[in-house]
């Protein structure tokens, strides 16, 4: 499997990843992402070059998305404390595989190749933002070496479990000769 950076082309397929993942989790009595997403925060997300895809090859359809950069989502930026803040990560953003391939853990591989990229840049975490209610995704990224860190006092806050796990190189599995320039250092 190959990683490509979306492009504005492939925003189509974004919002259809979330609108098929809303509905599966919808099917399962969660509300994640049962809400729009800001097609504007995907676009900037897409021109930066911080969301890829995961493809058997060029010409097929993505089996996976994720959106990987260094910047903490600014309505959590009170949860994570000002000497978290201040160590060196990559967090994990909108992490979607299309049904069709789920139950192989390409979400693990994925993460895998994020805290491999981490590593690589000098970042010392690898971290991410869940769903507060969603038990059943604590559990999924506990079992990939994530540890719980806190959760948002606020029980408005729909995306506030906060996880981390060290940054490390480790095998994917991925072909990745396609996923340059890396992402950019941000101080």
């Amino acid at each position: 499997m190959i990683i490509v950076r979306a492009e504005l082309t492939d925003l189509p397929q974004l919002l259809k990843f979330r609108t098929d993942a809303a509905a599966w989790l919808g099917s399962l009595g969660i509300d994640q992402w049962a809400e729009p997403f800001p097609v504007s925060n995907i676009t900037a997300s897409i021109r930066a070059g911080e969301v890829f895809l995961f493809k058997e090859d060029l010409a097929a359809g993505a089996a996976a998305t994720v959106t990987l950069d260094r910047n903490i989502d600014p309505e959590l930026w009170d949860l994570w404390t000002p000497e978290e803040r201040a160590e060196p990560a990559l967090y994990v953003h909108k992490l979607v595989v299309d049904r069709q391939h789920a139950g192989r853990d390409l979400g693990g591989q994925i993460l895998d190749w994020a805290g491999d990229l981490a590593a690589q840049q000098g970042a010392r975490w690898l971290r991410l933002d869940a769903w507060t209610s969603n038990s059943r995704l604590h559990q999924y990224y506990r079992a990939h070496g994530f540890q719980h860190v806190r959760t948002a006092p606020d029980p408005n806050e729909v995306s506030g479990w906060l996880a981390q796990r060290r940054a490390h190189r480790a095998p994917h599995g991925f072909d990745t000769t396609r996923v340059c320039p890396p992402l950019e250092q941000t101080d």
